[in-house]
């Protein structure tokens, strides 16, 4: 019981900059070379923003991207020596009034050297750079006919250390490079969004007694939505917005409750006198899926809502203690040795509820806190090998991962 209320309460690592490592790769993506054509900064700036758009276009998983760091002028002729490429994305990011950021991009197709793509972008702050960069390779993408990859532009939200009982709500985007302190002064822990359009998060704040709080992150307005003794996580929200899944513990032992925001209704889904948690929606949100020991070891369950018949989904490994759904694929992390003096190894797993379908995902190291993208064609993750800590990006469809190591603060949880 106790090893599932620890692995509730892991810590991530804080993102440098996204510098990634390809894991995986295909040989038949056509090729693509970069130009930074830029107005702004110096070396470093440039260094870290040329990074991020070739790490943008790698994540993709629609190009064979070379990585070495061209500079030209904006409207300089295509060089010849490129023609070798299929694309080319030209790039210039340049300085407006106060704290305005502007990026112009430019794509050609090769070998001709015929611009194809052309457009510019605008932040009024410049900490939000990275959102610069990720519409303009989703857009450069979308003009290509590649299968989009709009989740680049989504917010993930995550719970930071700030110091011992002390947790910020903090949102940022995919890679981790800008982020925003929403929430601050106390424990505030396991984050969660509250609807498809990222206005706001459910979040549960630690004092005398947990409160789940509800968020606006553009008024900074916030409500109480739930108090309860012992622990009160919001594990999923439904695609209307109006009911959650909590893990309640008001008895001693946590269980999975659907509480109904119209009425403030509390339904409890599971009975078991141990430890049942993090509770998703799947097949329709007809059915739960969640980690419980009832086996005396944590696994994969499932239940149909409103019925007390729970299903054993996974049968390998003996401690899978976190799960994350989308639709009717489940993707976990399972312990797969059992080493008391030394680390040991936990993979992620792709399994379908409707077939025996199963996929491992990673190879080594400790893989643990899946999450799928909304689309669900990517999951995140934190990988821990060899002394480093990164987050990783599974891009499914393409079988081909990326890491992004990770340095700085300690992070309770994160939801994308």
């Amino acid at each position: 019981m106790r090893t599932i209320l620890i692995l509730l309460m892991g810590v991530f690592l804080y993102a440098s900059d996204a510098t990634l490592e390809i894991v995986k790769s295909a040989d038949n993506r056509p090729s693509i070379a970069i130009q930074d054509a830029s107005e702004f900064g110096g070396d470093t700036v440039r260094q870290k923003i040329f990074r991020l758009v070739m790490g943008d276009l790698k994540v993709t998983a629609h190009f064979k991207v070379d990585d070495t760091y061209r500079t030209a002028s904006y409207d300089a002729m295509v060089d010849p020596m490129l023609k070798s490429y299929n694309y080319l994305f030209r790039y210039r990011v340049r300085e407006g009034e106060q704290q305005e950021l502007y990026m112009d991009v430019r794509g050609y197709e090769m070998p001709q050297g015929s611009p194809i793509f052309e457009r510019s972008y605008k932040v009024a702050n410049r900490a939000r750079y990275p959102f610069l960069i990720h519409q303009a390779v989703i857009d450069f993408n979308d003009a290509l006919g590649m299968p989009s990859v709009r989740w680049m532009r989504r917010y993930v939200v995550l719970s930071e250390y700030d110091r011992p009982k002390e947790a910020d709500i903090v949102i940022a985007d995919y890679t981790l490079t800008y982020r925003k302190h929403v929430v601050s002064g106390g424990l505030n822990i396991f984050p969660k969004w509250a609807d498809r359009e990222q206005k706001g998060i459910y979040y549960t704040h630690i004092g005398l007694r947990p409160v789940l709080y509800y968020y606006n992150i553009y008024t900074g307005k916030r409500r109480k939505v739930a108090v309860s003794d012992g622990m009160l996580v919001c594990s999923d929200v439904s695609a209307d917005g109006r009911r959650l899944l909590l893990t309640m513990s008001p008895d001693g032992q946590p269980d999975i409750y659907q509480y109904h925001l119209d009425t403030g209704m509390k339904e409890r889904l599971t009975f078991y006198p141990g430890i049942d948690v993090s509770a998703q929606y799947i097949d329709g949100e007809k059915r739960i899926v969640f980690v419980s020991d009832r086996l005396g070891y944590p696994n994969i369950f499932a239940a149909r809502i409103g019925s007390r018949a729970v299903q054993q989904l996974v049968y390998h490994g003996r401690n899978n203690n976190a799960c994350s759904a989308h639709d009717h694929y489940i993707v976990y992390s399972s312990r797969e040795s059992d080493n008391a003096f030394a680390a040991n190894t936990f993979n992620l797993y792709l399994v379908s509820t409707e077939s025996d379908y199963i996929r491992r995902l990673t190879a080594s190291g400790v893989n643990q806190f899946p999450r799928f993208s909304r689309d669900g064609e990517s999951v995140m993750y934190l990988k821990h090998y060899a002394r480093q800590t990164a987050v990783g990006i599974i891009r499914l469809n393409y079988n081909e991962g990326f890491l992004f190591p990770l340095k700085g603060k300690k992070i309770q949880s994160i939801d994308w």
